[in-house]
C-alpha cells in the first residue's frame, strides 16, 4: 500500500487508514497502537469527561510520537470543555460528529487544528465544506452506532460526495478488510475510517464479551433501531430486539428515550452485558472472525489491499 495523497499529507501518516473514535472502545491504547502502525488513531471523547480525555491524551503522547487525534460528538453538553482540553493539550487533529462543526471551527482553526466532520449525506457534507472543514468522513448506514436517517449506503454515498465537494472524502461504514479499502479508493475516497474491526482488537478497551459477539456475528446479526431518537445499528440481543419492536409499535420519542436510558452503550460495550446492553457494531462484523493485535490487523489490511489491486492490474 504505497499511497501518497491529500489525506496522508493532511495527517502526516503512512497509510490513509483512520481508526474511528468509538465510545468505550478507543482510548489511548488503541489510538496510539494504530498511529504507531502508520495510520491515524483517534481517541473517542464521546464517553469521556474532560479530565479523563486529558489523561488519555497525555498517555497517548507517552506511547507514540506519531500523529493522533480526538473525536468529539458535538451534541454533548460539555463539547466545548472537551475542545478546550484538546487545545490545551495541543492536539492538532480533531474529528467532529453528531452536530454542526460551524459552532466551534473558528476556535479550532485559530489554534491550527485540522478539522474533519462525519457526514451521512450530501447536505451535511456541503455544510461542512462551507464552514471550513479540511476533510469529511462519509459514513454509510452499514456503520455501527448512530447513523443518518436517510440510510444511504457507503457504496452510493462516497461517489456522490466526491462529485459535490472539493475537500478530501474519507469512506466509512462497513469497512473491515483490504478489499473494501481498495473499493473505497475506486469510488473516489482518499482514505478510510474503520471502526468495528478495530473494536475487536487486543488494544480496544471494550469488554471481552463485546469483542466475542463481534467475531461470532454473521451477516444478519446487526439491526437498526430507535429511528425517532437517532438511528442506531447494534448487534442483535434482547434489548435491540425490544427497541425494534418499540419502533414497530409506534412508541413516541419519550417512550423510546426511556427504553434507551442513559448508559446502554456503556452497559453493552464496556461492561459486556449481552442481554441489556446496546452493543453498537457495524455490518462488517460478519467479516471479522478473530480478535487480533492492531499490528496484525494492519498487516492483513495491507496484504489484502495489495492482493486485490494487483489482481485488478491483471484484468
Amino acid at each position: 500500500m504505497n499511497i501518497n495523497n491529500r489525506i496522508t499529507k493532511l495527517f502526516n501518516i503512512k497509510y490513509p487508514i483512520i481508526q474511528a473514535g468509538m465510545v468505550w472502545v478507543s482510548g489511548y491504547k488503541l489510538a496510539s497502537a494504530v498511529s504507531n502502525c502508520g495510520g491515524l488513531g483517534l481517541i473517542g471523547a464521546g464517553s469521556m469527561k474532560p479530565e479523563l480525555l486529558r489523561e488519555h491524551i497525555q498517555k497517548a503522547k507517552s506511547k507514540t510520537d506519531k500523529s493522533f487525534g480526538v473525536n468529539i460528538p458535538l451534541l454533548r453538553k460539555d463539547a466545548e470543555e472537551l475542545i478546550n482540553v484538546v487545545i490545551e493539550e495541543e492536539i492538532k487533529i480533531v474529528f467532529t460528529s453528531a452536530g454542526h462543526p460551524g459552532k466551534y471551527i473558528e476556535k479550532l482553526k485559530s489554534n491550527n487544528c485540522v478539522v474533519v466532520h462525519v457526514v451521512p449525506s450530501i447536505k451535511y457534507a456541503k455544510k461542512a465544506e462551507e464552514v471550513g472543514c479540511d476533510a469529511i468522513v462519509g459514513e454509510g448506514v452499514e456503520a455501527g452506532g448512530h447513523n443518518g436517517l436517510d440510510e444511504i449506503t457507503t457504496m452510493c454515498l462516497i461517489p456522490e460526495l466526491v462529485d459535490v465537494v472539493n475537500i478530501p472524502v474519507i469512506a466509512a461504514g462497513g469497512i473491515a478488510d483490504g478489499r473494501q479499502i481498495a473499493a473505497a479508493f475506486c469510488l473516489g475516497a482518499e482514505g478510510v475510517q474503520i471502526g468495528t474491526r478495530f473494536a475487536a482488537t487486543i488494544e480496544s478497551s471494550a469488554h471481552e464479551n463485546f469483542k466475542r459477539r463481534i467475531i461470532e456475528a454473521k451477516d444478519n446479526d446487526t439491526i437498526l433501531a430507535l429511528r425517532k431518537i437517532g438511528l442506531i445499528r447494534m448487534l442483535k440481543n434482547d434489548f435491540s430486539l425490544r427497541a425494534v419492536k418499540a419502533d414497530m409499535d409506534g412508541k413516541n420519542e419519550l417512550s423510546l428515550k426511556e427504553l434507551l436510558g442513559s448508559k446502554r452503550e456503556r452497559l453493552g460495550i464496556f461492561d459486556g452485558d449481552e442481554i441489556e446492553g446496546a452493543m453498537e457494531a457495524g455490518q462488517s462484523s460478519g467479516l471479522i472472525t478473530e480478535i487480533l493485535k492492531v499490528e496484525q490487523v494492519f498487516e492483513k489490511l495491507i496484504i489484502e489491499y495489495d492482493s486485490v489491486v494487483n489482481s485488478l492490474h491483471n484484468l
